[in-house]
């Protein structure tokens, strides 16, 4: 069934990629570092553009950063850099790029004080989804003294790239908070989604 206008966050619009990915991905809890470490690429390429300029670039970074395996792009050298400065597939941002490295390496190293890279960021919720209820857009905030701790937090260990709005982008599109309208027909679903999740530390 097709859902109308009414029936969703107006932020998708009516772009099918756009619409895919409100309506399969955003907002579903996720304890899996693979995505989380990929969303933290594509969360930092997407500082100052529009969050659909990087969906479309997608599959461009699954290529170019080794299907999002942190280790591996933990290793790139300066000759790899310079080599994805040149593909069109991503955001030829050097800062964003180098950035996307060090990010990794810093990844893997939270990877090994907590056990995986899901259990620090969930730590901050007590392993639980924020359920929220806004009815407008309006409401919705664009950052939470949730999103400054965090963003504090990855800034104290180095971080770059995930400043307290990015980091609340992050926590909306994995779940950690649930920011579909109450209208939205996704609401409901990502609200049983998180009162059903359990991460795997737990289980």
């Amino acid at each position: 069934m097709t859902k109308t206008e009414e029936q969703v966050c107006g932020w998708c619009g009516t772009d099918p990629l756009y619409r895919r990915y409100h309506d399969e991905e955003w907002g579903v809890p996720c304890a899996d570092d693979r995505i989380l470490f990929e969303f933290l690429i594509l969360e930092s390429a997407q500082a100052g553009l529009n969050w659909l300029t990087v969906l479309r670039k997608r599959e461009g970074y699954r290529a170019a950063f080794a299907n999002f395996n942190a280790k591996k792009v933990a290793g790139f050298d300066e000759q790899k850099i310079e080599a994805l400065l040149l593909d069109p597939g991503i955001v030829r941002n050097r800062k964003k790029v180098e950035s996307a490295v060090s990010n990794a390496r810093l990844f893997l190293e939270i990877q090994r004080e907590y056990g995986s890279f899901a259990r620090y960021m969930w730590g901050f919720l007590d392993d639980t989804p924020q359920q929220n209820q806004w009815e407008s857009l309006a409401q919705v905030p664009a950052t939470t003294p949730l999103s400054d701790a965090i963003s504090k937090d990855m800034k104290k260990r180095g971080f770059r790239f995930f400043g307290s709005t990015i980091c609340y982008a992050h926590l909306q599109a994995l779940g950690f908070v649930n920011d579909h309208l109450l209208q939205c027909f996704r609401h409901r679903e990502c609200t049983e989604l998180g009162q059903a999740f359990i991460p795997p530390w737990k289980q």
